[in-house]
């Protein structure tokens, strides 16, 4: 079996070196000093545990996803449209493409049998070009928790969690997504095969949407966002608010905010990866991960006051502060 992983950075870069030192076959797609590093010296890897460096198959082709059996796509989701068709183009006959990116995903009404069935989201999918460009069949869905960082060019850091839950997209039990839980297990990571995989979607969203976009406003790490009792209220109240969505759409989040804001604080001083990417200058995944639920919302009548201030205040931030990635 031979994995590529797409956008090799922090979440990639973790996953492909813990298959790469377990002996399995995985290419890692990347670009720039990264890519250069890893091609050099190998992919460094650092744990609580210890460190270790492992030499990577490392390339900037897009073609490399051709002779894979599944391409993980850990592109942050606003670079994944201008490449779709490339990447669709590039894909083997039995190419499984598994999207492990945050927010709401561009496949999340497709083979959903929902009342929204087909829809696509404007802020996640502009006119719904991925949608039409990349078969619904061949996607397996995948949420990631582990907290990881780039470090520097070619070393990725690890804080905490392995678990990388899988689904998919119409809840079956399939040989393919069982043979890639079973390599994912083989490489000490937690891979179970969920049923109902866009309910666990928003337990991660929950804090997400409203995390991540406070730590650009505000510069806190996780804990210390978890533990102010002056952004309490905003936090619940927002929290409150992707619950109310979510319900909407008929999914209970069978975990509560108190549970969701402990998780949070036990990751401690952890950068988000919008204020990692804010630091750095990269463009903000603000629109997938918060603007995809504000914008849901306004579809479903749902009112949203602070999810929009602080998505608004986010994007206002990120038009000053960054690269011109996203447009107020």
């Amino acid at each position: 079996m031979r994995i590529a992983i797409l956008g090799a950075g922090a979440t990639g870069g973790f996953l492909g070196a813990r298959l790469a030192k377990a002996g399995a076959d995985v290419v890692l797609i990347a670009r720039g000093p990264h890519l250069q590093a890893m091609r050099e010296s190998g992919l460094r890897l650092i744990e609580t545990d210890g460190e270790s460096t492992v030499r990577v198959e490392a390339t900037d082709d897009l073609a490399a996803v051709g002779g894979s059996d599944f391409v993980f796509v850990t592109l942050k989701a606003h670079s994944l449209p201008a490449i779709a068709e490339r990447l669709a183009a590039g894909l083997g006959d039995r190419t499984a493409v598994v999207s492990a990116q945050n927010g709401i995903p561009w496949w999340y009404f497709q083979r959903h049998g929902g009342e929204l069935e087909g829809t696509h989201l404007e802020t996640v999918d502009p006119g719904g070009m991925i949608a039409r460009t990349i078969d619904p069949t061949r996607v397996i869905a995948c949420i990631v928790y582990p907290a990881t960082s780039v470090v520097g060019p070619g070393v990725v850091r690890h804080v905490e969690g392995e678990r990388f839950s899988l689904g998919e997209l119409d809840g079956s039990q399939t040989e393919r997504i069982a043979a890639l839980s079973g390599v994912l297990a083989g490489a000490g990571l937690k891979a179970p095969v969920q049923p109902r995989i866009r309910q666990e979607l928003w337990v991660k969203l929950m804090g997400n949407a409203v995390f991540n976009p406070l730590s650009v406003l505000t510069r806190a790490s996780l804990g210390d966002m978890a533990q102010s009792t002056i952004l309490a209220p905003v936090v619940r109240a927002a929290m409150e608010e992707v619950d109310a969505v979510a319900g909407r759409l008929g999914i209970e989040i069978r975990v509560s905010i108190d549970q969701r804001i402990r998780g949070a604080a036990r990751v401690g001083d952890h950068k988000t990866s919008m204020l990692q990417d804010l630091e750095a200058g990269r463009p903000l995944e603000i629109d997938a991960i918060t603007g995809s639920v504000v914008e849901l919302a306004g579809r479903l009548g749902v009112a949203v006051p602070h999810l929009e201030t602080i998505y608004a205040s986010a994007k206002v931030l990120a038009a000053w502060a960054g690269p011109a990635s996203l447009t107020i």
